[in-house]
């Protein structure tokens, strides 16, 4: 089943975005160990011998040990992880864009789940699943009351297993059930299309091992369809983020051969990297390049990139580089500001760590953590204005976030005016219809930033907003 929780409501953009961080998949482990504090590792042991001996009950000592391991990663910043063996399934699903389930896009609607797309080729899209068919039941469960990760859950499983879908369908006001076949899914990342004759729109919604390929096949499919491409629209509005090796790649589409892409900088000696817009930065295993396939005039096309709070990780990294060689203009609102790299370093066969091992920095320099990237033309949510920025989850938000490196951090004594005031225009829309409330989905022709990002590309004018500004990196709470 197509884990793309789509964002439904205003406040919720940007939640999600530390999710998915930015993942380089080094499996190495460090030469030499640092000397270890016997005194506090002898603590250690002896609380963990008092409870086994003295606690009112008999506790699971393996669970006492990867909890005590899970606490110590959990510690240091919101995106290192332990992985225990289910964990560590769902991380490698993530980063692979592969699952097994039955291959839908999904939203939730009055409690209900909603399809927004069967993936085509799967068992949903086989089984004549639709847009807005609304799922109320899994096997023997009903939908209303489960979240959409418990419902995606029911309809993941093994291969060749089945799953009954009781499905209803509004326009024929008809439920009937579906028995389907799960099977291993490839989640599409990309999506793309000609707007009008001469401008684009492509979006990628993660970075996946597949993006890459998805990239590269969709660009060829716009060119195929409108050779003569004026403008294009790099749409990363909400992607959270995924593997570092895809963002170069992108960028490097679209740049020229062997200029800085990003660096990176921490303890070891492999965190200290340079990566340009060459083959040998961005291809993860031997092979062809996918990138030697795209259309030349792509270099040179006039690019507009669309960013907004919940773009974070590999989107701010290819904004950033886009950014810093003038490449792009970037339009929408300032990022989320994950600027960090996680490396996975296996403690068994299905077990490891993913922990922060770098900060990374643009092209000139500048680090994105707990920053983001300040787009050069801020564009609202709609032609009314952006009424719930302030209330959107950004790096800075986090609990033991880590800082930028780069300078002292500030507070913004407006913000919290700014988290009232919004917090009531929330109420009142909350006693509004359902579908009053909902954005326009990306790409649809509501889509105002989207619009104003083909003004951009056209040389009209752009409908600037009046009421975004940069937001300074926030001081944490000791």
């Amino acid at each position: 089943m197509g884990h793309k929780l789509k964002i439904t409501g205003w406040v919720a953009i940007g939640v999600v975005a530390g999710a998915l961080t930015t993942v380089s998949l080094q499996t190495v482990a460090r030469g030499t160990l640092a000397p270890l504090p016997l005194e506090e590792l002898q603590q250690l042991a002896a609380v963990f011998g008092m409870v086994k001996s003295d606690y009112v009950e008999p506790v699971d000592e393996k669970k006492m040990i990867t909890d005590a391991i899970s606490g110590m990663v959990s510690s240091l910043d919101p995106h290192s992880q332990y992985f225990d063996k289910k964990s560590f399934k769902e991380f490698k699903e993530g980063t692979s864009g592969k699952f097994v389930g039955v291959g839908i896009e999904i939203t939730q609607e009055d409690g209900l789940v909603k399809v927004v797309s069967p993936i085509e080729g799967s068992p949903a899209f086989r089984a004549g699943l639709k847009t807005n068919d609304l799922i109320t039941k899994i096997d023997d469960t009903a939908v209303k009351g489960l979240s959409l990760n418990e419902a995606v859950k029911r309809m993941r499983g093994e291969p060749n297993t089945k799953v009954l879908l009781t499905i209803y369908r509004k326009e024929e006001n008809r439920t009937f059930p579906v028995t389907i076949v799960r099977e291993e899914i490839k989640q599409q990342s990309v999506r793309g299309k000609v707007i009008e004759p001469g401008y684009a729109w492509i979006r990628i919604s993660q970075f996946q091992e597949r993006t890459v390929e998805d990239f590269t096949k969709k660009l060829e499919e716009v060119y195929k369809q409108d050779p003569k491409i004026k403008g294009l629209v790099l749409d990363l509005r909400n992607d959270p983020g995924g593997l570092l090796n895809a963002a170069v790649a992108v960028s490097a589409a679209f740049l020229p051969e062997n200029v800085t892409v990003v660096s990176t900088n921490g303890q070891t000696p492999e965190s200290k990297q340079i990566l340009k817009a060459t083959a040998q930065d961005y291809l993860s295993r031997s092979g062809a390049d996918p990138l030697k396939s795209l259309p030349a005039g792509l270099k040179k096309v006039q690019l507009v990139v669309l960013v907004n709070e919940g773009s974070a990780s590999a989107s701010e990294i290819v904004a950033g580089a886009l950014q810093d060689h003038k490449r792009a203009t970037i339009m929408g609102s300032q990022t989320f500001g994950k600027g960090s790299v996680q490396t996975f370093r296996p403690l068994g066969p299905d077990t490891g760590l993913k922990i922060t091992t770098s900060r990374y920095y643009t092209p000139s320099g500048k680090s994105i953590q707990a920053k983001g990237i300040v787009p050069d033309v801020m564009v609202d949510d709609t032609e009314e204005g952006s009424p719930y920025a302030a209330l959107r989850t950004r790096e800075a938000d986090l609990e033991k976030h880590l800082g930028s490196g780069q300078g002292a951090e500030v507070k913004d004594p407006a913000r919290e005016i700014a988290r009232d005031a919004a917090i009531k225009r929330l109420e009142e829309e909350s006693r509004k219809p359902v579908a009053e409330r909902r954005p326009p989905e990306f790409g649809s022709d509501k889509d105002f930033q989207l619009a104003q990002a083909i003004n951009q590309l056209k040389g009209k004018t752009v409908l600037v907003s009046k009421t975004l500004v940069e937001r300074k990196e926030e001081k944490k709470d000791n």
